[in-house]
């Protein structure tokens, strides 16, 4: 990945809500991810994602791919 296809990605990371209820970006979940966070559940309790009206109903799925993502690296 180039410098600047790594700079877009961040930036669209940052932009990209995972969590429409609590407006928490891509960003903070691969944080989460990055610093321990193996399950949608840890990743849900450090973030605070699936904690809004639908309960995680939105959520869930895209905090699963992104887990999938860094099992695959």
């Amino acid at each position: 990945m180039t410098v600047e296809q790594n700079i877009n990605t961040e930036i669209m990371d940052k932009l990209t809500k995972v969590c429409l209820c609590k407006a928490i970006p891509r960003s903070k979940i691969k944080k989460a991810i990055a610093e321990g966070a193996r399950t949608v559940a840890a990743v849900k309790r450090v973030t605070g994602a699936g904690s809004g009206n639908c309960c995680g109903r939105r959520c869930t799925p895209k905090i699963e791919e992104i887990l999938g993502d860094y099992q695959e690296v």
